[in-house]
């Protein structure tokens, strides 16, 4: 009898997986994005940009994919302010694509506040998530920019102050300006800039074309838009919900390692959003029977 259950379930699963209509980007590898947000006090929106950002790197260790820093603004107080990294792997986007939205943070902060400030705070953070086809490149005519440099700023020492390290780059067709100054060297500066540029491009590309893709009904997951707060991580209660399903998780200790604790719950994400998608096909290409006159 175990056995005959089992056999239905995989029956089941493969009948599913038949049925469901195939995703685009799927397969493919993501930029994945984290900025910090605003908070209520301290600098917990930093500190908590940085371990979000690394639990998304332990995650990816964790399913075997590989991830590549594309860029990295620390704060001066150890946290983070944006960084940005490209994964690669099967089926990464599928995985990553309900993770991109505004994660808020409840915590007291660990240091910086005095003693009649230290009380639950909230903050918030946000992650952008899009897929990263291998083959696509954006082509970007080198008539369409205008490129400066200018010297450096922050801790450096001498060498910072004295070259012109540092570069900015305006795609004039769209307005939009790049800055670089991570490292000493003006050519490594420019090549990182440009590769930002073409990600904004990229990016505003394929946000254009999933904004036309997305379901008019708006399904349990939301709109998946950006802007939307899909998660909330409270500290104090060592909780952490994600409002679209109504999944709790404990241990965020755990949960912030990027294991199973977050494979869990992402894929829970995948298969309700799987559900919502073989639901919709039916609805919309399924007609009913007629009724026997």
């Amino acid at each position: 009898a175990g056995n005959s259950g089992y056999l239905l379930i995989c029956l089941h699963f493969q009948l599913f997986q038949i049925l469901m209509p195939r995703q685009k980007y799927d397969n493919c590898g993501v930029v994945l994005e984290v900025t910090s947000g605003r908070t209520t006090g301290g600098d917990i929106c930093q500190q908590f940009t940085q371990e979000v950002f690394e639990m998304y790197q332990g995650y990816a260790d964790f399913k075997r994919w590989t991830f590549e820093i594309l860029n990295y603004t620390p704060s001066g107080n150890g946290g983070l302010h944006h960084a940005a990294a490209h994964i690669s792997g099967d089926n990464v986007y599928k995985h990553l694509k309900y993770e991109g939205g505004t994660h808020r943070v409840q915590r007291i902060p660990e240091t910086g506040l005095s003693s009649r400030m230290q009380r639950i705070h909230t903050g918030t953070m946000s992650v952008i998530v899009l897929p990263r086809p291998e083959e696509v490149k954006i082509r970007v005519d080198p008539r369409d920019l205008r490129i400066d440099t200018f010297r450096a700023k922050g801790p450096g020492g001498q060498h910072v102050n004295r070259t012109d390290s540092a570069v900015r780059i305006v795609h004039l067709p769209t307005g939009i300006t790049i800055e670089c100054q991570q490292d000493r060297s003006q050519i490594s500066n420019k090549e990182t800039a440009l590769r930002t540029l073409q990600d904004q491009l990229y990016r505003q590309t394929i946000e254009r074309e999933l904004s036309e893709r997305t379901s008019a009904r708006k399904g349990q997951l939301g709109t998946r838009a950006q802007s939307e707060r899909i998660r909330t991580y409270n500290f104090n209660q060592d909780r952490v919900t994600d409002h679209r399903i109504g999944y709790e998780v404990r241990n965020i200790k755990e949960f912030l390692c990027g294991q199973g604790l977050l494979d869990d719950l992402i894929s829970k994400l995948v298969e309700v959003a799987e559900m919502e998608a073989l639901t919709e096909h039916f609805e919309h290409n399924c007609k009913p029977l007629p009724a026997d006159s």
